[in-house]
């Protein structure tokens, strides 16, 4: 008998069922039955992809509220937002089906004696390695770029999350897929790694901690093997002396606890201008004062539990071992004694390199406020850290914020005046230790393809 998985309901520590993983063996079978799906899927037609990923949007949204309370109880997820997840789903399908067709055409040019047509081929199949925290959202984001361009595509989710990986499935089955175009597969780390292996998997994109994916990348890279990396970060959000600090506040909690803090993009940290400092810091913890932490299936909460003890006992000493190291603490930072990992909403100032709250990601709902003297200095804090994959500005001069956020960020993305997650239009990714690659706005489509041309010489007279 293969290992049992358990699931657990983070809010009240519950087992909510248990999954055998797969054999080593059979999950080799899977990427040979992925090889055979691409050998007939990479000839279908896009109009014919078009029409499946418009089913699988429409799908997901008659399903929305079974996706959505799948995602509180495996993850604890708040509910309201768990729709909010479902929903970017289905709209990041429409895109796809809607510019596929557009985004891979080939292109024609001409060369010195000739004419030549540059193709984007599908490559075969592409291991998918995801994580629990965006449980439909991480898999959608990467399979249906991947799937639109003529891949085929395995998965290995987080165990936490193996419930939603049998419902992703069932949803690309009950779409109209063809059999192991999608395949979830239930099985651990090591296997997932002996994977990249595969003769047939020839592209591997992966979402985590920038540790294990350096790791995934040096594996696939020893094979020559294409990777993206969808890293961790510690986003800095810059409070500049003529922002609207009302409203920086507002966008700046609401950075940092989407998702129960438990978010790559978010904002972590609060760099905020020597003039302002005072006033952005006293409203910031008034407001995250009257945030409710609970039951995530209940309209007024603001934050669920952490998905995992683990991970809320972690997020815990990396608050202490700050505090150890001169952070002070403004709100929060107790774990309560109460049933379920929940985690109170946390502000530390006095923020200093060499912190855990400063160098490093933590992932739950703490923020860390630094300050900065100018706005120079805002963007040399900013920048002072080996993540880059988003960050924000606030400012009235939204001339000069995007000149900052253009010449001088060193990151993937940039907020100005707002906060935004993921859109399906706009490219999604980042640099440094927060990976490489992007995703949507059709950028993804191109990641996993072979661009090929085909020189075709004059005919002499």
């Amino acid at each position: 008998m293969s290992e049992a998985i358990n699931t657990y309901n983070p809010a009240t520590g519950e087992k909510i069922d248990h999954y055998h993983l797969l054999s080593e063996a059979d999950a080799e079978h899977a990427v040979s039955r992925s090889q055979e799906a691409f050998l007939t899927w990479k000839s279908t037609s896009f109009e014919v992809r078009a029409k499946l990923f418009e089913n699988l949007a429409a799908l997901m949204e008659s399903r929305i509220d079974d996706l959505a309370g799948l995602m509180t109880r495996e993850m604890g997820k708040v509910l309201a937002q768990g729709k909010q997840e479902v929903q970017l789903c289905a709209e990041i399908c429409r895109y796809t089906a809607q510019h596929g067709a557009d985004v891979l055409e080939d292109e024609h040019r001409i060369f010195e004696g000739g004419r030549a047509i540059i193709t984007y081929q599908p490559i075969g199949v592409v291991l998918g390695i995801q994580p629990w925290n965006f449980p439909l959202y991480q898999v959608i984001r990467y399979s249906a770029s991947n799937i639109m361009a003529g891949n085929t595509t395995v998965l290995k989710h987080a165990q936490n999350v193996f419930g939603m990986a049998v419902a992703i499935q069932q949803l690309f089955e009950d779409a109209g897929f063809p059999k192991n175009v999608y395949q979830s597969l239930l099985i651990d780390g090591e296997t997932a790694s002996n994977l990249i292996k595969h003769k047939y998997v020839r592209g591997v994109t992966f979402t985590g901690s920038d540790k294990v994916g350096k790791q995934v990348a040096q594996e696939a890279a020893s094979m020559s093997k294409k990777t993206v990396m969808e890293l961790g970060s510690n986003d800095a959000f810059v409070v500049l002396s003529d922002a609207d600090i009302d409203n920086a506040v507002d966008m700046c909690i609401q950075g940092r606890v989407i998702n129960n803090g438990e978010t790559c993009v978010a904002a972590k940290r609060f760099v905020i201008e020597d003039s302002v400092y005072g006033s952005f810091r006293d409203k910031f913890v008034e407001k995250c004062k009257a945030l409710k932490v609970g039951d995530p299936t209940r309209s007024e909460t603001n934050l669920g539990p952490m998905a995992r003890e683990d991970l809320r006992d972690e997020l815990h000493e990396q608050v202490k071992t700050s505090m150890e190291k001169g952070a002070e603490l403004l709100l929060g930072g107790e774990i309560p004694d109460s049933a379920g990992y929940f985690y109170p909403v946390t502000v530390l100032e006095n923020v200093t390199p060499g912190m855990p709250a400063y160098d490093d990601e933590l992932f739950g709902p703490v923020a860390s406020l630094i300050r900065a003297q100018d706005d120079k200095q805002a963007m040399e804090i900013a920048n002072d850290s080996r993540y880059g994959l988003g960050g924000g500005i606030f400012s009235d001069n939204v001339d000069n914020a995007v000149a900052l956020a253009r010449n001088e960020f060193d990151t993937g993305m940039v907020n100005i005046n707002g906060y935004s997650l993921a859109q399906p239009n706009l490219p999604f990714g980042g640099v440094k230790d927060s990976g490489y690659g992007r995703e949507h706005g059709g950028y993804g489509m191109r990641e996993f393809v072979n661009v090929k041309t085909i020189m075709v010489a004059e005919q002499s007279a």
